[in-house]
Protein backbone atom coordinates (compact mmCIF):
# COMPACT_ATOMS: atom_id res chain seq x y z
CA UNK A 1 0.00 0.00 0.00
CA UNK A 2 2.98 1.95 0.99
CA UNK A 3 4.51 1.62 -2.47
CA UNK A 4 0.97 2.46 -4.42
CA UNK A 5 0.82 5.94 -2.55
CA UNK A 6 4.27 6.90 -3.05
CA UNK A 7 4.03 5.91 -6.87
CA UNK A 8 0.52 8.06 -6.50
CA UNK A 9 2.43 10.91 -5.55
CA UNK A 10 4.67 11.02 -7.61
CA UNK A 11 2.64 11.33 -10.37
CA UNK A 12 -0.04 13.87 -8.94
CA UNK A 13 3.04 16.04 -8.34
CA UNK A 14 3.99 15.62 -12.05
CA UNK A 15 0.45 16.45 -13.18
CA UNK A 16 0.58 19.73 -10.76
CA UNK A 17 4.10 20.83 -12.01
CA UNK A 18 3.11 19.87 -15.92
CA UNK A 19 -0.40 22.19 -15.42
CA UNK A 20 1.78 25.20 -13.85
CA UNK A 21 4.50 25.19 -16.51
CA UNK A 22 1.65 25.08 -19.30
CA UNK A 23 -0.10 27.92 -18.43
CA UNK A 24 2.99 29.68 -17.57
CA UNK A 25 4.99 29.21 -20.86
CA UNK A 26 2.07 29.67 -22.75
CA UNK A 27 0.71 32.98 -21.72
CA UNK A 28 4.62 34.07 -21.97
CA UNK A 29 4.86 32.31 -25.02
CA UNK A 30 2.13 34.44 -26.73
CA UNK A 31 2.48 37.28 -25.09
CA UNK A 32 6.52 37.89 -26.17
CA UNK A 33 5.85 36.14 -29.43
CA UNK A 34 7.86 33.20 -28.99
CA UNK A 35 6.82 30.78 -30.96
CA UNK A 36 9.61 28.23 -29.50
CA UNK A 37 8.27 28.72 -26.23
CA UNK A 38 4.42 28.40 -26.93
CA UNK A 39 5.70 25.16 -29.03
CA UNK A 40 7.21 24.17 -25.32
CA UNK A 41 3.60 24.67 -23.69
CA UNK A 42 1.80 22.55 -26.06
CA UNK A 43 4.14 20.10 -25.10
CA UNK A 44 3.28 20.78 -21.69
CA UNK A 45 0.18 20.88 -22.58
CA UNK A 46 0.77 16.63 -24.03
CA UNK A 47 2.19 16.26 -20.44
CA UNK A 48 -0.73 17.01 -18.61
CA UNK A 49 -2.80 14.45 -20.40
CA UNK A 50 -0.16 12.25 -20.15
CA UNK A 51 0.55 12.84 -16.22
CA UNK A 52 -3.31 12.10 -15.43
CA UNK A 53 -3.36 8.70 -17.99
CA UNK A 54 -0.31 7.22 -15.12
CA UNK A 55 -2.69 8.41 -12.45
CA UNK A 56 -5.25 6.66 -13.87
CA UNK A 57 -3.11 3.64 -14.88
CA UNK A 58 -1.42 3.90 -11.38
CA UNK A 59 -5.04 3.02 -9.79
CA UNK A 60 -6.55 0.59 -11.91
CA UNK A 61 -2.70 -1.56 -11.52
CA UNK A 62 -3.26 -0.85 -7.87
CA UNK A 63 -6.40 -2.96 -7.91
CA UNK A 64 -5.78 -6.68 -6.70
CA UNK A 65 -6.40 -10.07 -9.14
CA UNK A 66 -10.21 -11.17 -9.47
CA UNK A 67 -12.18 -13.50 -11.05
CA UNK A 68 -12.10 -11.89 -14.47
CA UNK A 69 -8.13 -10.75 -14.50
CA UNK A 70 -6.38 -13.78 -12.84
CA UNK A 71 -2.94 -12.07 -13.23
CA UNK A 72 -3.44 -8.56 -11.63
CA UNK A 73 -4.16 -5.27 -13.37
CA UNK A 74 -0.59 -4.64 -13.67
CA UNK A 75 -0.54 -4.28 -17.20
CA UNK A 76 -3.30 -1.09 -16.80
CA UNK A 77 0.42 0.83 -16.22
CA UNK A 78 1.59 -0.35 -19.59
CA UNK A 79 -1.57 1.13 -21.39
CA UNK A 80 -0.82 4.55 -19.63
CA UNK A 81 2.24 4.09 -20.84
CA UNK A 82 1.35 4.08 -24.29
CA UNK A 83 -0.87 6.66 -24.02
CA UNK A 84 1.82 8.73 -22.42
CA UNK A 85 4.24 8.03 -25.53
CA UNK A 86 1.28 8.57 -27.88
CA UNK A 87 0.84 12.11 -26.67
CA UNK A 88 4.05 12.91 -27.01
CA UNK A 89 3.99 12.01 -30.72
CA UNK A 90 1.04 14.23 -31.31
CA UNK A 91 2.59 17.10 -29.56
CA UNK A 92 5.43 16.45 -31.56
CA UNK A 93 3.69 16.88 -35.01
CA UNK A 94 1.67 19.66 -33.76
CA UNK A 95 4.56 21.47 -33.31
CA UNK A 96 6.77 20.12 -36.19
CA UNK A 97 3.66 21.73 -38.41
CA UNK A 98 3.87 25.23 -36.52
CA UNK A 99 7.37 25.53 -36.54
CA UNK A 100 7.71 25.22 -40.49
CA UNK A 101 5.29 27.31 -41.05
CA UNK A 102 6.46 30.53 -39.14
CA UNK A 103 10.05 29.64 -41.79
CA UNK A 104 7.65 31.06 -44.38
CA UNK A 105 6.56 34.23 -42.61
CA UNK A 106 8.88 37.55 -41.65
CA UNK A 107 10.59 36.89 -38.37
CA UNK A 108 9.48 38.35 -35.43
CA UNK A 109 12.10 37.57 -32.47
CA UNK A 110 10.42 37.25 -29.19
CA UNK A 111 10.87 39.33 -25.55
CA UNK A 112 13.63 38.60 -23.34
CA UNK A 113 10.81 37.65 -20.71
CA UNK A 114 10.37 34.18 -22.75
CA UNK A 115 14.16 33.28 -22.41
CA UNK A 116 13.66 33.56 -18.62
CA UNK A 117 10.79 31.77 -18.53
CA UNK A 118 12.48 29.10 -20.35
CA UNK A 119 15.51 28.97 -18.01
CA UNK A 120 13.46 28.92 -15.03
CA UNK A 121 11.31 25.65 -17.09
CA UNK A 122 15.24 24.14 -17.30
CA UNK A 123 15.40 24.20 -13.64
CA UNK A 124 12.10 22.92 -12.53
CA UNK A 125 11.59 19.91 -15.26
CA UNK A 126 15.34 18.53 -14.03
CA UNK A 127 14.20 18.27 -10.62
CA UNK A 128 11.09 16.79 -11.35
CA UNK A 129 12.95 14.39 -13.76
CA UNK A 130 15.52 13.13 -10.86
CA UNK A 131 12.80 13.05 -8.41
CA UNK A 132 10.11 10.69 -10.32
CA UNK A 133 13.29 8.57 -11.99
CA UNK A 134 14.59 7.96 -8.87
CA UNK A 135 10.90 7.12 -7.27
CA UNK A 136 10.20 4.51 -10.28
CA UNK A 137 13.55 2.83 -10.11
CA UNK A 138 13.08 2.57 -6.19
CA UNK A 139 9.04 1.00 -7.15
CA UNK A 140 9.72 -0.51 -10.22
CA UNK A 141 7.03 1.87 -11.76
CA UNK A 142 7.30 1.65 -15.57
CA UNK A 143 4.69 4.78 -15.75
CA UNK A 144 6.76 6.65 -13.64
CA UNK A 145 9.92 6.01 -15.13
CA UNK A 146 7.96 7.28 -18.34
CA UNK A 147 6.67 10.44 -16.67
CA UNK A 148 10.20 10.96 -15.77
CA UNK A 149 11.30 10.71 -19.46
CA UNK A 150 8.72 12.91 -19.98
CA UNK A 151 10.26 15.72 -17.44
CA UNK A 152 13.56 15.02 -18.99
CA UNK A 153 12.36 15.91 -22.48
CA UNK A 154 10.84 18.84 -21.37
CA UNK A 155 14.49 19.86 -19.93
CA UNK A 156 15.59 19.15 -23.50
CA UNK A 157 13.01 21.10 -25.25
CA UNK A 158 13.44 23.53 -22.81
CA UNK A 159 16.98 24.23 -23.15
CA UNK A 160 16.38 24.08 -27.21
CA UNK A 161 13.54 26.75 -26.88
CA UNK A 162 16.19 29.14 -24.62
CA UNK A 163 18.58 29.23 -27.00
CA UNK A 164 16.21 29.79 -30.08
CA UNK A 165 15.03 32.51 -27.93
CA UNK A 166 18.09 34.12 -27.52
CA UNK A 167 19.83 33.81 -30.68
CA UNK A 168 16.42 35.21 -32.07
CA UNK A 169 16.77 38.33 -29.86
CA UNK A 170 20.69 38.08 -30.53
CA UNK A 171 19.07 38.23 -34.22
CA UNK A 172 17.07 40.87 -34.07
CA UNK A 173 20.12 43.39 -32.53
CA UNK A 174 22.72 42.33 -35.74
CA UNK A 175 19.60 42.81 -37.64
CA UNK A 176 20.72 39.21 -39.18
CA UNK A 177 17.70 38.30 -40.66
CA UNK A 178 18.94 34.44 -40.52
CA UNK A 179 19.30 34.28 -36.30
CA UNK A 180 15.69 35.76 -36.05
CA UNK A 181 14.29 32.42 -37.65
CA UNK A 182 16.55 30.83 -34.65
CA UNK A 183 13.21 30.85 -32.35
CA UNK A 184 11.39 28.69 -35.11
CA UNK A 185 14.09 26.61 -35.60
CA UNK A 186 14.06 25.98 -31.74
CA UNK A 187 10.60 25.05 -32.26
CA UNK A 188 10.91 22.76 -34.82
CA UNK A 189 13.61 20.60 -32.67
CA UNK A 190 11.71 20.78 -29.57
CA UNK A 191 9.45 18.82 -32.12
CA UNK A 192 12.17 16.25 -32.89
CA UNK A 193 12.91 15.91 -29.49
CA UNK A 194 9.57 14.76 -28.74
CA UNK A 195 8.85 12.61 -31.69
CA UNK A 196 12.08 10.61 -30.33
CA UNK A 197 10.94 9.98 -26.72
CA UNK A 198 7.62 9.07 -27.67
CA UNK A 199 8.79 6.78 -30.82
CA UNK A 200 10.57 4.83 -27.78
CA UNK A 201 8.33 4.76 -25.35
CA UNK A 202 5.67 3.45 -27.80
CA UNK A 203 8.08 0.68 -28.95
CA UNK A 204 9.05 0.18 -25.14
CA UNK A 205 5.28 -0.40 -23.97
CA UNK A 206 3.97 -2.13 -26.77
CA UNK A 207 7.01 -4.86 -26.63
CA UNK A 208 6.04 -5.20 -22.81
CA UNK A 209 1.79 -5.13 -23.63
CA UNK A 210 2.82 -8.51 -25.95
CA UNK A 211 4.29 -10.56 -22.86
CA UNK A 212 8.10 -10.03 -24.31
CA UNK A 213 9.99 -12.29 -22.77
CA UNK A 214 12.12 -11.04 -19.12
CA UNK A 215 15.55 -10.33 -20.07
CA UNK A 216 18.25 -13.18 -20.32
CA UNK A 217 20.27 -11.66 -16.83
CA UNK A 218 16.75 -11.91 -15.11
CA UNK A 219 16.01 -15.21 -16.11
CA UNK A 220 19.55 -17.30 -15.28
CA UNK A 221 19.02 -15.52 -11.73
CA UNK A 222 15.81 -17.31 -11.83
CA UNK A 223 17.32 -20.29 -12.66
CA UNK A 224 20.24 -20.12 -10.75
CA UNK A 225 17.78 -19.88 -7.59
CA UNK A 226 15.49 -22.73 -8.50
CA UNK A 227 18.21 -25.27 -9.15
CA UNK A 228 19.48 -24.71 -5.39
CA UNK A 229 15.86 -25.58 -4.22
CA UNK A 230 17.03 -29.66 -2.86
CA UNK A 231 14.95 -32.33 -5.22
CA UNK A 232 15.15 -30.07 -8.49
CA UNK A 233 16.72 -32.45 -11.03
CA UNK A 234 16.35 -30.22 -13.83
CA UNK A 235 14.98 -26.63 -14.96
CA UNK A 236 12.47 -27.64 -18.37
CA UNK A 237 11.62 -24.16 -19.13
CA UNK A 238 11.68 -20.80 -17.87
CA UNK A 239 9.51 -17.94 -19.00
CA UNK A 240 8.65 -14.95 -17.12
CA UNK A 241 5.75 -11.92 -18.07
CA UNK A 242 6.49 -8.15 -17.01
CA UNK A 243 3.26 -6.82 -15.57
CA UNK A 244 3.83 -3.34 -14.88
CA UNK A 245 5.41 -3.44 -11.26
CA UNK A 246 5.26 -7.01 -10.43
CA UNK A 247 6.52 -9.87 -12.73
CA UNK A 248 4.68 -13.63 -13.31
CA UNK A 249 7.39 -16.28 -13.84
CA UNK A 250 5.98 -19.76 -15.28
CA UNK A 251 8.39 -23.02 -15.18
CA UNK A 252 9.03 -26.33 -15.74
CA UNK A 253 11.08 -28.56 -13.48
CA UNK A 254 11.86 -32.26 -13.41
CA UNK A 255 12.24 -34.21 -9.72
CA UNK A 256 12.39 -37.92 -8.93
CA UNK A 257 9.72 -39.81 -11.34
CA UNK A 258 9.47 -42.22 -8.41
CA UNK A 259 8.90 -39.39 -5.09
CA UNK A 260 5.27 -39.07 -4.18
CA UNK A 261 2.87 -36.93 -5.75
CA UNK A 262 3.04 -34.96 -2.10
CA UNK A 263 6.65 -34.60 -2.49
CA UNK A 264 6.43 -33.38 -5.85
CA UNK A 265 4.25 -30.69 -4.77
CA UNK A 266 6.01 -29.35 -1.67
CA UNK A 267 9.13 -29.16 -4.00
CA UNK A 268 7.08 -27.05 -6.29
CA UNK A 269 6.05 -24.54 -3.09
CA UNK A 270 9.80 -24.50 -2.28
CA UNK A 271 10.33 -23.21 -5.85
CA UNK A 272 7.76 -20.35 -5.73
CA UNK A 273 8.32 -19.15 -1.71
CA UNK A 274 12.18 -18.96 -2.83
CA UNK A 275 11.32 -16.75 -6.10
CA UNK A 276 9.28 -14.81 -4.57
CA UNK A 277 11.82 -14.17 -1.42
CA UNK A 278 14.65 -13.39 -3.32
CA UNK A 279 12.71 -11.15 -6.27
CA UNK A 280 10.40 -8.22 -4.51
CA UNK A 281 9.04 -8.21 -8.29
CA UNK A 282 8.24 -11.76 -8.77
CA UNK A 283 4.58 -11.95 -7.25
CA UNK A 284 3.14 -15.31 -8.67
CA UNK A 285 5.02 -18.51 -9.83
CA UNK A 286 3.00 -21.19 -11.67
CA UNK A 287 4.99 -24.31 -11.49
CA UNK A 288 4.71 -27.46 -13.50
CA UNK A 289 6.33 -30.44 -12.07
CA UNK A 290 8.05 -33.32 -14.59
CA UNK A 291 9.27 -37.01 -13.50
CA UNK A 292 13.04 -37.24 -13.81
CA UNK A 293 13.78 -40.62 -15.10
CA UNK A 294 17.61 -41.05 -14.66
CA UNK A 295 18.29 -43.09 -17.17
CA UNK A 296 16.33 -41.24 -19.66
CA UNK A 297 18.52 -38.52 -18.60
CA UNK A 298 22.11 -40.38 -19.51
CA UNK A 299 20.36 -41.26 -22.95
CA UNK A 300 19.72 -37.71 -23.62
CA UNK A 301 23.77 -36.59 -22.22
CA UNK A 302 25.08 -39.28 -24.37
CA UNK A 303 23.25 -38.59 -27.31
CA UNK A 304 24.02 -34.73 -27.28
Amino acid sequence: MRTQAQAKWGAWSSAGVNILLMVGKGVVGLAAGSQALFADAVHSAADVVGSLAVIIGLRIASKPPDEDHPYGHGKAELISTAIVALFLLGAGIEVSVSSLRAFFQPPHPPALLAAWTAMAAIVIKEVMFQYTYRLGKRLNSKSLVASAYDHRSDVLSSVAACIGILLAILGRALHTRWLEHMDSAAGLLVALLVLRIGYGLVQDSVQTLMDKTAPVKDLRSYAACIRQIEGVRRVDDLRARDHGQYVIVDVEISVEASISVAAGHDIAAQVKQALQREFPRVSDVLVHVNPFYPDQEAHRESAE
